[in-house]
């Protein structure tokens, strides 16, 4: 049985990496093909749905930061991005103007704001310029055909605060007025941003949207064709652009799911990583969308982790630092090749059991059942957190009884603590902060029961419990279980959000 103090060190230099996307420097190293990015790469889906956490921007990231090369040189696929930094909040700096788009003019918005990032990544790319070279005729008529419809080319490098204002401005020229009618009756023309409009009898800027765009996409097509290119237009993190569940959200995402049908092009794809319930909350709003089946055709499985794609990326997270690969004596290709062998691994950093048994299941798969919410996910995100908070436990621990024994470098209780504070983190982060319209709801049930019958959560919501519980099913904080031997209902809350809300075991 080894000291406390020979771990130590191991424990100092273990690194998980990041369960955000963006700061991850084991994305490489620890990927997972999953069936999404298998579907991706051979070029099956364009949108690619998913829960908070679950991956998408992790997939994202691999296809813009570490695959284009690969892309462009066996696939002939040419990678362009946008809305990729965390936290960027220059879409909010146009707030208000967005605030006056109609979802026809957001799908004009976006085609703009991807035939710039066209423009930035690929006319203008360093890599592609031998290339362009050689069809300079076609991308002279793509550049004609966007200065026709007044979207000038871009020269220098520009910020996206200023590829938004720049897209704002020729949305203005292209949809000069708008007719309104005031509270006592007269009417009255807006600019596109709510300003009294000058009244002209000929406007010259009244263009014909959609013979600009199909003279855009027709040129861009034929120069690809050329030179056997095809772009892929990638864009992510659109959770951080509008406010969460607002109509302005819904007018602004339909646009762009939209604008999937404008680039209808074996040449040009827009691929799209949206969270599933903002997706869910576009296509049930009660306008209903059009344009639904044909996004739906090309659409990934929702992104959900199986128990055994969870033991993978633990292992492989793990056994990447050198110091505990040797220590253990674990064979990375083993890894990467055989599922016992990866348990057989994982069970000489952790304990067989959190709880002491009879009727308890092994760590890694109480790891799994107790990060799962109301939807069954369990995603990377939240284990991630969990076993990083488990480490920093076991350093203390192992700091303040260095001369100890133990069997395991990660024991039970940090596990347990890592579960805590993980919950605590999900009340902060996701139900009081993603959610402040439905907190007021949510915080009734701090200190309750884990499971509530019909009348007892009608007596903690009220009148308009049905609605309310709908909600909450929908972000995964409840389920909505049957007694198969009662036939009762009752709303039952995951383990990963017992200890944040200080919920105590028990029916109410």
């Amino acid at each position: 049985m080894p000291y406390k103090r020979d771990l130590i060190p191991i424990l100092q230099n273990l690194d998980l990496g990041s369960s955000i996307a963006e700061l991850d420097e084991l994305l490489e190293q620890a990927r997972i093909e999953t069936s999404a990015f298998t579907d991706l790469l051979n070029d099956r889906v364009d949108l690619v749905p998913g829960t908070k956490g679950s991956g998408k921007s992790a997939l994202f990231r691999i296809f813009v930061d570490f695959l284009p090369q690969i892309l462009l040189d066996e696939k002939k696929v040419v990678i362009a991005h946008g809305v990729q930094k965390q936290g960027d909040d220059v879409f909010h700096a146009y707030k208000d103007k967005f605030d006056q788009l109609s979802e026809d003019e957001f799908t004009s918005f976006w085609f703009i704001y991807l035939i710039s990032l066209i423009n930035e990544h690929f006319i203008k790319g360093q890599v592609y310029q031998s290339s362009l070279r050689e069809v300079d005729p076609e991308v002279k008529a793509f550049k004609e055909a966007c200065a026709k419809a007044q979207i000038p080319e871009i020269r220098g490098a520009k910020s996206l605060k200023e590829i938004l204002g720049w897209g704002l401005e020729i949305l203005k020229r292209w949809r000069p007025k708008i007719a309104y009618r005031m509270p006592d009756g007269s009417a009255v023309e807006l600019d596109l941003f709510g300003q009294a409009a000058e009244s002209h009898k000929e406007n010259p800027n009244n263009f014909d949207e959609l013979r600009h765009i199909e003279e855009i996409r027709g040129a861009l097509d034929e120069l690809l064709s050329k030179i056997d290119l095809h772009v892929w237009l990638m864009i992510d993190r659109l959770d951080e652009i509008f406010p969460r569940r607002s109509q302005l959200e819904a007018r602004g995402l339909r646009g762009l799911l939209r604008t999937l049908r404008l680039f209808n092009s074996e040449s040009i794809r827009v691929k799209i990583f949206l969270r599933d319930d903002m997706l869910e909350n576009i296509v049930s709003d009660s306008q209903g969308f059009t344009a639904l089946t044909h996004i739906t055709e090309r659409r990934a499985d929702t992104l959900r982790w199986s128990e055994e794609a969870i033991l993978t990326l633990i292992v492989k997270r793990l056994f990447l630092n050198d110091e505990l690969r040797d220590y253990y004596g674990v064979d990375l290709e083993k890894i990467d090749s055989s599922n016992e062998y990866r348990k057989e691994a994982f069970y000489k950093v952790f304990p067989r059991y959190v709880h002491r048994p009879p009727n308890q299941s092994e760590t890694h798969r109480w790891i799994y059942s107790h990060t799962r919410d109301g939807r069954d996910v369990v995603t990377p995100r939240d284990v991630i957190d969990l076993l990083k908070r488990a480490i920093q436990w076991q350093q203390e621990d192992f700091n303040y009884d260095p001369n100890g024994e133990t069997d395991h470098l990660i024991s039970a209780k940090a596990i347990r603590y890592g579960l805590e504070e993980l919950s605590k983190r999900k009340k902060e982060t996701y139900l009081q902060a993603e959610f402040p319209h439905l907190w007021g709801n949510i915080e009734k049930f701090i200190g309750g029961k884990t499971e509530y019958t019909e009348n007892a959560i009608k007596n903690v919501l009220g009148s308009n419990w049905k609605s309310i519980c709908d909600d909450l099913i929908a972000i995964g904080l409840i389920q909505k279980r049957r007694n198969e031997g009662t036939g009762q209902t009752t709303y039952w809350f995951p383990f990963v959000y017992r200890q944040g809300l200080e919920l105590s075991q028990g029916t109410a």
